[in-house]
């Protein structure tokens, strides 16, 4: 596992690019190899990133195990890093720009962009970002690809003094972000975030802002203490006692006006919605993998309640979001504090075994080639 630090500011003097690079590539389900493939050939319109840091997501996790997409791939969507090379065409960016990029981007024109959910959007469906194979984000790799719609949208240059691993997060913060104001929050109402992985724990830190009371709730209290660095100070020890009845407790015995589910699988949906108050709001914002689940539909009609989705970013959103993620390094709102391991390249395997059997001391998992 690569040294635990956050010196990432200087960049080293550019080197060429080379022929070959080293990857972790995708070869069937649970079936992940570091390679020797060729560095990606950019075109016109299109940029070439020296990648710097990866963060690993639950959805690359998800591909990996459960065999959604075809092999080969290179996985991994959380890409900071240097611009290597620039194709004919390109306004805007330099070589040597420090940028992150996002891995697709909604067209802003079809039906769905106009409605408001641009992760509906044909052209968001498509993946823009590539180390080689088929488009699948490629950050698990020295240098991807950034094809032209997404310089055109997608490529994020990232300020002076904000480290790579900073920069990182704009992607999940920006998916964070769009979930907490589908939830329109106010400043009376209190939430319940179930799960305080570093997902959970921005769920709660971006509710927080709002000025609503939030409840945490999580096995683990080595968790609680981390999500009490970001202001939570109202943790709910998940493994000793009654979620349901400490949210209830906590909002004069009505349930939690709104709860976020940051958990993935179907078994604490209903505590989700058992925890919530009559006409109260359920996030399911974890639930990414098709499965049958069963509720009481009743709660939804008799009890008004709302269970509503959420799901990857929105770009209306975006500079709201560079002022978090960006300014927020300057003013506190350290995301880097969430990451507990930073493996090399060689060493991806290990990062996406320790990323998938998550544990008291895991946190975000990063990759750095």
């Amino acid at each position: 596992m690569a040294a635990a630090t956050t010196n990432d500011l200087q960049e080293q003097t550019p080197v060429p690019i080379p022929a070959l690079m080293r990857a972790a590539v995708y070869r069937g389900v649970n079936d992940v190899r570091v390679e020797t493939v060729p560095v990606p050939k950019i075109n016109d319109g299109e940029v070439l990133i020296r990648v710097h840091s990866c963060g690993v997501c639950g959805t690359d996790l998800k591909k990996i195990h459960t065999g959604s997409h075809s092999a080969p791939r290179i996985f991994g969507h959380e890409i900071s890093g240097v611009i290597a090379a620039i194709g004919d065409g390109v306004e805007g960016f330099a070589v040597d720009d420090r940028v992150m990029v996002f891995h697709h981007t909604p067209c802003g024109k079809c039906y769905y962009c106009r409605k408001k959910t641009p992760t509906q959007c044909n052209d968001y469906k498509r993946v823009g970002v590539t180390a080689g194979f088929e488009p699948a984000g490629g950050g698990f790799a020295e240098y991807v690809r950034v094809l032209p719609w997404i310089v055109h949208r997608g490529l994020i240059r990232i300020p002076d003094g904000v480290p790579f691993e900073q920069a990182a997060f704009v992607e999940p913060v920006n998916t964070v972000y769009k979930g907490i104001c589908n939830l329109a929050l106010e400043p009376d109402e209190t939430v319940l975030v179930i799960g305080q992985g570093p997902i959970g724990i921005l769920l709660a830190a971006l509710a927080a802002r709002t000025g609503a009371k939030v409840l945490t709730s999580d096995l683990y209290p080595e968790r609680h203490k981390i999500a009490a660095v970001y202001g939570l100070h109202h943790p709910i020890d998940a493994s000793k006692e009654d979620v349901v009845a400490a949210a209830h407790k906590a909002s004069e015995g009505r349930g939690a006006d709104a709860v976020i589910l940051a958990v993935g699988g179907n078994a604490l949906i209903r505590t989700a919605m058992d925890s919530a108050r009559p006409g109260g709001r359920i996030l399911l914002f974890a639930a990414t993998q098709h499965t049958e689940a069963t509720f009481d539909p009743a709660v939804v009609c008799m009890d008004e309640k709302t269970l509503m989705g959420s799901y990857s970013s929105s770009f209306e959103l975006q500079p709201e979001v560079e002022k978090i993620v960006f300014g927020g390094y300057r003013n506190g709102f350290d995301l880097t504090r969430l990451i507990s391991h930073r493996f090399s390249l060689e060493d991806s395997v290990e990062a996406i075994r320790v990323a998938s059997n998550p544990s008291a001391t895991s946190m975000k998992v990063f990759i750095q080639p």
